[in-house]
C-alpha cells in the first residue's frame, strides 16, 4: 500500500513539473488595440495592416503579419489584433471606399483614399511614403495606439 502512495506522489510531481515547464517555455503574446480617428465617410471599410519589418511597408498586402477590415460605422473605430509576439511593429490604414483593400493613388502616387500610419508621421510630396523606422513602435505587452486618418498630403 505504501509503494502505491509513493508511486502516485512521484507521478503527480512529475506531471506538475512538466506543466510548469510548458508554461515557462511558452512564448508570451500580446494584443494590439488600434484606435482610428477622423474617418470622413460612412460607407466602405477601414482596412488595417500590421507589419513587423520594412519589407512591403506600407503598401504591400502580402507582407503584413496581421490584417483586417471593418465596416465604417462612425468617425472612429477600434480594432484588436491578438497573438503578436513581442517586437517592433508598424500599422498602415486605408479608408477603402471601393472594396479593393488597396490604397488607390493617382498618376503621381498621391492617395485618392484616406490613409493613416502609426505614429502619425508627416506624409508629403517631399517626405514621400513613411519609412518603417518612423512608423514603428515596440510591443512588449498589450498596447493601444491611435492613428489619425488623413485625406490629403501634409503641406
Amino acid at each position: 500500500m505504501m509503494k502505491i502512495s509513493k508511486l502516485s506522489l512521484s507521478v503527480f510531481a512529475t506531471v506538475i513539473s512538466l506543466n510548469i515547464a510548458k508554461t515557462v517555455n511558452a512564448e508570451s503574446t500580446s494584443t494590439l488595440t488600434v484606435e482610428v480617428n477622423g474617418i470622413r465617410h460612412q460607407k466602405g471599410e477601414i482596412c488595417l495592416r500590421i507589419y513587423s519589418s520594412e519589407q512591403g511597408f506600407p503598401f504591400s498586402d502580402t507582407s503584413e503579419v496581421k490584417s483586417g477590415c471593418t465596416p465604417i460605422q462612425g468617425s472612429s473605430l477600434t480594432k484588436q489584433f491578438s497573438g503578436l509576439k513581442p517586437g517592433k511593429y508598424a500599422v498602415a490604414v486605408i479608408d477603402d471606399q471601393n472594396g479593393t483593400h488597396k490604397l488607390e493613388t493617382d498618376f503621381f502616387g498621391i492617395p485618392k483614399e484616406g490613409f493613416g500610419i502609426s505614429n502619425n508621421p508627416t506624409v508629403s510630396i517631399v517626405t514621400g511614403a513613411p519609412k518603417f523606422r518612423d512608423a514603428s513602435f515596440l510591443v512588449k505587452k498589450n498596447k493601444t495606439i491611435t492613428i489619425q486618418m488623413k485625406y490629403s498630403l501634409d503641406s
